[in-house]
């Protein structure tokens, strides 16, 4: 009897405890997105943390832009993979997200720090930024030195060896 207590506490102990995997996120500042400074005209987006944020048009890269709304399940279960794929190209391709058409700032920022997310990312409460990244999330864009679109992938990456291969191939950067 003792045992069988003992082992259903410890059964609801280690069910109540946070999972391994948990990361906490950050809302972090928008200052670090490469952008053409001398680009004008275009859909400004301001940063989740309430600063200055960025022209769509004129970001560059290497660069790969995640667009994702707190209300989009496929958007969290991809947020793990690019965790990973945050991890893997610091230094070498920036990661950007776009949190678009959310009620208001909090429901974003509540997003990230939910899940993991320590990268950049803009703020589009009214959905301005589909002139440029057109319609549906998750959606990923993969962006040139020169600025251009060098790939759009859509609908959610599956796993960190599919965001590299596509790195790899549309932005000629070896991870």
């Amino acid at each position: 009897m003792k045992r069988a207590l003992i082992a259903a506490a410890l059964l609801l102990l280690t069910a109540c405890s946070p999972s391994s995997s948990y990361v906490k996120g950050e809302v972090v500042s928008c200052e670090t997105i490469s952008q053409d400074s001398t680009f004008t005209g275009g859909v400004q987006m301001d940063c989740l943390d309430r600063s200055e944020g960025a022209q769509l048009g004129a970001l560059r890269g290497p660069m790969v832009v995640n667009v994702w709304g707190s209300w989009c399940g496929p958007c969290k279960k991809e947020m793990p993979v690019l965790r990973a794929f945050h991890d893997k190209a610091q230094g070498k391709v920036q990661l950007i997200g776009v949190d678009v058409e959310e009620a208001n700032f909090d429901d974003g920022r509540t997003f990230v720090e939910r899940n993991g997310i320590t990268w950049p990312n803009l703020y589009d409460p009214d959905g301005r930024s589909r002139e440029y990244f057109g319609l549906g999330v998750p959606v990923t864009w993969f962006i040139a030195v020169d600025g251009s679109v060098a790939y759009k992938h859509v609908g959610i990456i599956k796993d960190l060896d599919e965001i590299v291969t596509l790195t790899e191939k549309h932005l000629g950067v070896k991870l």
